[in-house]
């Protein structure tokens, strides 16, 4: 034993001696092993026991074992510590020490490169812009492109910048849960990771109940409505909502989705300072896992408009994850409900059992009121409000610095896909079409008379609807229906259905003309909240004032009402629309 050491010990000394002249000769003179070789010597010392050089000891499996330490100790595969044991064995020492290349800790790369990395970097990150180096790489390779030359690949890019942005981090204090530097990732349940370096690469989408009592244009309580938003990951800006009473279905997620990829114009009755300005298309669509978010419909959408739709990791996995990697959507609600909603009159709590008794006495906002406010409050105060991760960008800087591309810019048309569809309607003579007990009118659809379509609409305004053509598996657009004397208002679904029914209790044939008559006389309660036993009594005066003075018009009357410009409508009955509002 003493002579395999001191064999080992005379064999070090001399391979010392010979890698001193030999890194003589590349005038290069090292002091010292670093602990790396001293490691590798250490581990191959131990190995080279088991062999018969050292110590006539020549058993397989032991010594496969001793290497399969071996490599774990270093890190490395057990090929590689194969490839040492040879590098000892033939070099001694020599094989063990890597020679320091020369350029070391330099880039090999033109200066004008280097140059060009860094300025462009420096000038992607001034004021409010801010710029990544996945996007510098980009800009690198469409600078390559006009030269017509090889660009660097994107790991020298990225070397280039790091000890620039590694200061830049340390002269950061503000950082946010889940953030590692300026990149973050959310991970789907299928087991991707998705690195977000850019605005619209990926939104995120969810429901929640608004916890405040709206009423009805005339003061009745209906509940609560349910709102639908889409997230830009990389800004956190809310890129687009839905607002109504139905429940969450894959139809309110589509609607909120081609809210948030077209162009956003308000009129003055919203009062905004600023403008929305978001629009274009993700790269993903990441979402619950509800069945609403695993609906064909999404998945359809996806492949029509070029975007892949992933699901979140279940609420046991995102315990164990990062506070980011499913709060992207939540925070906006709870931003929301604690400084909009919990404002308002109505305001419920999140606890229903525990709902405040004013709350149905003070209710007095109808949907399109509060409608109204939340697009004030997004688009002036959440979208303007400085980044918590930057600390000196706000939201909308951020996803505007953080485009790598114009947004893509689809016309209505391209997004009929996301409108809900309703059951199919038959066209009458003269292109006359009814729905929800309005009487709509396309010059195209004379031609289509006794066919049987389908009508696709905007449940917010259904004064405009869409009417398709089915043609074997595909729905072929034909043309817009207007409501008839209803061209230049803006009637909901839901609004539609509560002006029939007070057109109906106040004894009136239900016609495009009454409900008209109804929407410009119908009292809001907007400038003069009522307590609820006051819009009782309003609505029991109303009730008896109707009876006593407004006789019921024979239908040969209603018949007699027509326009000069347009032909006499015909007599329609829907009997699809007579079900559902008389029950049959």
């Amino acid at each position: 034993m003493q002579n395999a050491e001191s064999s080992i010990t005379s064999t070090t000394r001399a391979s010392s001696a010979d890698v001193n002249n030999d890194l003589a000769e590349a005038n290069v003179i090292v002091s010292k092993l670093s602990d790396e070789a001293l490691l590798k010597m250490e581990v191959i010392q131990s190995l080279l026991k088991n062999s018969d050089a050292y110590g006539g000891l020549r058993q397989r499996t032991t010594y496969t074992q001793k290497l399969k330490e071996a490599a774990e100790k270093l890190g490395k595969s057990v090929r590689t510590v194969r490839r040492l044991v040879d590098k000892w064995e033939q070099e001694g020492l020599v094989g063990l020490v890597q020679n320091q290349r020369m350029d070391k800790g330099k880039h090999r790369v033109d200066e004008d490169w280097q140059e060009f990395v860094l300025k462009t970097y420096k000038e992607g990150n001034k004021g409010s812009k801010r710029m990544t180096r996945q996007q510098v790489f980009i800009r690198v390779k469409a600078r390559a492109d006009e030269l017509g030359v090889k660009p660097p690949s994107h790991m020298t890019v990225y070397r280039i910048l790091q000890p620039l942005i590694d200061k830049i981090e340390q002269a950061k204090s503000i950082r946010s849960p889940g953030w590692r530097g300026s990149r973050l990732s959310v991970k789907t349940r299928d087991g991707k990771d998705l690195q977000i370096e850019h605005s619209n690469q990926v939104w995120q989408c969810d429901h929640t109940p608004v916890d405040v009592l709206l009423v009805d244009q005339h003061g009745k309580i209906l509940s609560r409505p349910c709102l639908t938003a889409v997230i830009d990951s990389y800004s956190r800006c809310i890129m687009g909502i839905n607002l109504g009473y139905d429940a969450p279905s894959s139809q309110l997620l589509t609607l909120a989705l081609r809210h948030a990829i077209l162009p956003k114009q308000y009129g003055s009755e919203y009062g905004l300072h600023e403008e929305w300005g978001t629009s274009g298309l993700p790269q993903h669509f990441y979402t619950d896992a509800g069945i609403d978010f695993r609906s064909n419909h999404l998945q359809q959408i996806g492949v029509q408009l070029g975007f892949v739709c992933h699901l979140r990791v279940s609420e046991a996995a995102l315990k164990e994850l990062r506070p980011s990697e499913g709060g992207s959507v939540e925070r906006p609600f709870k931003t929301l409900n604690t400084e909009l909603f919990s404002t308002l009159q109505g305001y419920t709590g999140s606890n229903v059992q525990e709902r405040p008794e004013e709350a149905e006495k003070e209710a007095c906002l109808t949907l399109r009121q509060l409608e109204q406010m939340l697009v004030r409050y997004i688009v002036d105060n959440y979208n303007q409000r400085l980044d918590a991760r930057m600390g000196d960008q706000t939201r909308f800087q951020r996803w505007e610095s953080g485009l790598i591309a114009a947004p893509d810019l689809l016309s209505e048309r391209d997004l009929d896909i996301c409108l809900m569809k309703q059951t199919r309607r038959q066209i009458q003579r003269g292109g006359y079409l009814q729905f929800e007990n309005l009487m709509y009118r396309g010059e195209l659809l004379a031609g289509y008379a006794g066919e049987s379509v389908v009508l696709r609409y905007d449940p917010r305004d259904i004064t405009t609807i869409l009417v398709y053509r089915i043609e074997g598996d595909k729905e072929v657009f034909i043309a817009r229906a207007y409501a008839q004397d209803l061209e230049t208002e803006e009637l909901s679904l839901d609004e539609a259905k509560a002006s029939s029914r007070k057109v109906r209790e106040a004894g009136k044939a239900v016609t495009n003309r009454s409900i008209l008559a109804e929407v410009r006389e119908r009292e809001t309660f907007q400038t003069q909240k009522k307590t609820k036993k006051e819009r009782q009594k309003v609505e029991q005066a109303e009730a008896k004032k109707s009876k006593q003075l407004i006789p019921v018009e024979p239908e040969s009357s209603v018949e007699a009402v027509s326009i000069d410009s347009e032909p006499e409508m015909p007599e329609v009955f829907d009997y699809e629309q007579m079900r559902e509002d008389y029950g049959f």
